[in-house]
């Protein structure tokens, strides 16, 4: 006896022949799936305790965000465009500014946007800016943990320390007034401890941490002294330690031309668990050193880093490297919707090589599953429907006028589908969302706090005016 069953719908398995099942059925028990083939033979084989009829819809295993902020959802478009001061707000909110309602609170804003998206897992990084981490104390990743927890969905949270110099000055706000505390290095590394120890691979493996160290690029470098450069390769490497000896991903924000390399050559920290944000302007060389240590690599196609420069998406994945989409979160100017990433990510390398045979859509599709799954070293759980994986799935209503006529569903899905055509959520076995109802989250509750959360913070820094519309917003070309 299966716990649920979905019937009659267009099924993308992902798997590795890549099936694509007219007329089929995913059947689920506990956290897991027992059957994935024609409902004509499923059905019968699976009779279930709640049958989900999918006739017109796509069937498909959740999408993957392998990489975004935790925190930006309550900061996003402040500034209107300039970057000078979007950032500093980061580093402020981040640091001495939030508090752990803050943190809760943008955790299940972001956390519910992903899920009506038919995001089921994601890449959450505990803050932004230029790798400012609000490891200070252990209770703001818990808040963060705490919200996913509730949502039900899947989270790799990552947790680490800032860029140095040390030590930084934080504030903790949880007694009303803020008491500012001096944090060192050892300090945010035995934040990151408690917290592999307490959370990785809780809640039935839906609860994730990785760590991630801040990327030395040319700019840090130029400018800093001997010791300062050793210093910060240390600290690197005690990072990419702790995740080895944890079994966790490393990762690693705004790698750029040089970066790679320098790390080959100067910090031996390379090795396939490392997923490299960004990723941009590579040059051969780096791409094969990529492929040498089996790296892998968070491509945010529409974020601020693409615009700067090309992540070499197609070239990396031509070298047999791994590449996953991640919405880089919804800060400044970006969505959770993954599908929407595929569809600018498709677009993005054509004009490149301005040629429309670039990236088909099904490979677009792998690199918000499979390929993402695999990214994280979760291939072997999530990111296709295949008997024995996490039942992590999700049905998309094809029943739309831009989603008809209703044949050639693969192309449909990934050309022209987006968060808001994602009619049913299925994480762990779980069913979270079912005709677009959420059922482990009051939405209006979670806008009222999130609303709060973002008005304290606002007081607390003097921000209001970068929510003001700049000048040059209308009857320009450019700011």
């Amino acid at each position: 006896m299966a716990d649920i069953r979905i019937d009659n719908a267009t099924v993308i398995t992902m798997d590795k022949e890549r099936r694509v099942i007219d007329q089929g059925s995913v059947a689920i028990e506990k956290d897991r799936i027992v059957a994935v083939g024609p409902t004509s033979e499923i059905a019968p084989a699976h009779p279930a305790e709640t049958v989900i009829d999918g006739t017109r819809m796509a069937v498909m295993p959740g999408l993957i965000d392998v990489h975004a902020h935790a925190g930006h959802g309550l900061i996003k478009t402040m500034g209107g465009g300039n970057g000078k001061a979007w950032f500093e707000t980061c580093g402020e909110v981040y640091t001495t500014a939030s508090d752990t309602h803050f943190w809760h609170s943008e955790a299940m804003l972001a956390g519910l946007e992903r899920l009506k998206a038919g995001v089921t897992c994601g890449v959450s990084l505990l803050g932004g800016g230029d790798t400012v981490m609000r490891t200070d104390e252990p209770i703001y990743g818990e808040a963060h943990l705490d919200a996913i927890r509730q949502l039900g969905t899947r989270v790799v949270m990552a947790v680490g320390s800032c860029r140095a110099t040390y030590p930084w000055t934080y504030a903790n706000w949880e007694s009303g007034t803020p008491k500012e505390l001096t944090v060192s290095f050892e300090d945010q590394m035995a934040t990151c401890e408690t917290l592999i120890k307490a959370y990785h691979g809780t809640e039935g493996g839906r609860l994730n941490i990785c760590m991630i160290t801040p990327t030395l690029r040319g700019e840090h470098l130029d400018h800093a002294s001997k010791d300062e450069v050793a210093e910060m390769i240390r600290q690197a490497q005690a990072g990419s330690r702790i995740a080895r000896e944890h079994g966790l991903v490393f990762t690693q924000d705004g790698h750029q031309t040089g970066t790679v390399k320098f790390a080959k050559e100067n910090m031996d920290i390379l090795g396939p668990e490392m997923l490299l944000s960004h990723a941009t302007d590579f040059t051969d060389e780096e791409i094969e050193i990529c492929a040498e240590y089996d790296l892998k690599i968070a491509h945010n196609t529409s974020s601020n880093a693409s615009v700067f420069g090309r992540c070499r998406a197609i070239e990396l994945m031509d070298a047999g490297v791994t590449v996953g989409i991640g919405s880089d979160a919804t800060a400044p100017d970006r969505s959770g919707d993954m599908l929407r990433h595929v569809q600018h990510c498709m677009h993005y390398h054509r004009r490149h090589f301005r040629d429309t045979h670039v990236l088909p859509p099904g490979k677009a599709l792998e690199m918000v599953t499979i390929d993402s799954a695999r990214a994280l070293g979760m291939e072997d759980e999530i990111g296709s429907l295949d008997v024995g994986k996490k039942a992590d799935v999700i049905a998309i209503d094809l029943a739309k006028p831009h989603l008809f006529p209703h044949n050639m569903i693969p192309f449909r899905v990934a050309y022209f589908a987006n968060g808001a055509d994602v009619d049913t959520v299925i994480v762990n076995g779980k069913v979270l969302m079912r005709g677009r109802e959420v059922a482990t989250a009051d939405q209006a509750k979670v806008l009222d706090e999130a609303q709060k959360a973002t008005d304290i913070m606002l007081e607390r820094t003097g921000r209001h005016a970068l929510l003001d519309i700049p000048e040059n917003f209308f009857g320009a070309t450019r700011y």
